[in-house]
């Protein structure tokens, strides 16, 4: 729903433990949830890098970075302008409008269309994203125009795309951590494959005995450095809660 005079603000959600205020799409849109959670607690901005949240819709993860690092700066990048009128308005309300800007660009753009909207090559230190999971043909889309974009590719060949934009962006040495399925892994790795170095893969698994269902991915633009599989992250224990360590991921206490 577009944001009016007449059609009301959505109400702001604790997140992090109530460190950060989020305005979010009302439940059957495309929302930040755990994904979201896990990406930002794996960033590990330094202080006085800028810092490029690829895809942001309403700015979580850029945001809870801004938070984790008081001296990083950060580009929130979102084509949809409902998402990135509200990222605006996230950015204002958790006092960061002055560390964190909105850039409204389409990722998967041709350089020249994206470099004109201020997606400047080799300008940012950290690349976070969680890309679209699906190309084309691959999923039922979501009846939601939104959602069904945020969640999957209108053309072939998007995460490509996607992660050849991420490349452009960094500085050689700079880093990227990227949340993907964990089917996607294969993909991930060949369109990182030539661009990025130091590749380290942490499985995401719902339970200690279950098959992954999301996978970490980091790397350094331009590295020869080996590829590296880390232990797994659990999400949940035998209870059916978060572990510990999940759990203060959510609170804001466990951002690397």
């Amino acid at each position: 729903m577009p944001i009016t005079a007449e059609a009301p603000l959505p109400r702001p959600e604790s997140w992090l433990g109530g460190r950060l205020a989020l305005r979010q799409p009302p439940r059957g849109a495309h929302r930040a949830g755990t994904d979201a959670v896990l990406l930002a607690a794996r960033a590990g901005a330094q202080a006085g890098e800028t810092v490029c949240d690829l895809g942001a819709g309403t700015g979580a993860v850029g945001l809870a970075v801004a938070l984790a690092c008081p001296e990083a700066r950060v580009m929130l990048v979102e084509r949809d302008p409902e998402a990135a009128a509200l990222a605006r308005l996230n950015a204002e309300a958790n006092g960061l409008s002055g560390r964190a800007r909105v850039i409204e660009a389409d990722v998967t753009a041709p350089g020249r269309e994206r470099r004109s909207a201020g997606l400047l090559p080799d300008s940012v230190d950290l690349v976070v994203t969680n890309p679209p999971f699906f190309e084309p043909g691959r999923h039922r889309a979501s009846p939601v125009p939104t959602r069904a974009a945020a969640h999957g590719f209108s053309q072939p060949g998007g995460l490509e795309a996607w992660l050849r934009t991420a490349s452009d962006l960094l500085r050689p040495g700079g880093r990227l951590v990227l949340i993907h399925r964990a089917d996607a892994l294969p993909s991930c790795l060949d369109a990182l494959a030539g661009r990025f170095g130091a590749l380290q893969v942490t499985p995401v698994q719902p339970r200690a005995d279950a098959a992954a269902i999301r996978v970490l991915v980091a790397g350094m633009r331009g590295s020869r450095a080996p590829f590296t599989l880390a232990p797994a992250l659990v999400l949940h224990g035998p209870d059916g809660r978060f572990t510990a360590e999940v759990e203060a991921m959510h609170r804001g206490e466990k951002m690397s």
